[in-house]
């Protein structure tokens, strides 16, 4: 299961603004350069729609991988969002935090890692589930050190 460790969001920084270049950078083939400067844009307005009920958590473990989450990730999770069958949620499942998919198709509902290595978690009754806000935003770095990602938990023998 994912560690979330929340952050709190600070509205220091809600009203500066970062340059914004005009044009879109391709991804592709390279373009001629192009020095003109957009309007800045406000990070906190970009990120946050409902910046009361937000707030940034680190992610740990590998299980949504395949959604762009990855180890180490910081993401931003709205609680004032409506969670919809597909949506990035942090739950909690049976007391333990988790970042999952949400399936919902007719009375069932389940959630789904992005990673092939993990199972599907499948809710039976009796088990307790919270969805505790949608993730609308994922922010990962390039230049961090490297630290161990968790692997899935061994299954453990029954006697």
């Amino acid at each position: 299961m994912l560690r979330i460790t929340p952050f709190s969001v600070s509205t220091d920084w809600a009203g500066q603004t970062l340059p914004l270049f005009a044009c879109a950078i391709p991804a592709g083939f390279p373009s001629p350069a192009d020095d003109h400067l957009d309007a800045p844009i406000n990070l906190h307005e970009m990120l946050f729609d409902h910046p009361a009920s937000t707030f940034l958590a680190r992610v740990s473990g590998d299980s949504m991988m395949g959604a762009g989450i990855r180890h180490d990730d910081i993401i931003a999770v709205d609680r004032a969002l409506q969670p919809q069958d597909g949506s990035i949620v942090v739950a909690v499942l049976d007391g333990e935090h988790t970042v999952k998919r949400l399936r919902r198709l007719g009375d069932q509902t389940w959630l789904e890692p992005d990673n092939p290595r993990y199972p599907i978690i499948r809710l039976s009754e009796g088990r307790s589930l919270v969805i505790f806000g949608v993730v609308t935003h994922v922010i990962h770095s390039f230049r961090q050190k490297a630290r161990p990602v968790p692997g899935p938990a061994k299954p453990r023998k029954r006697p």
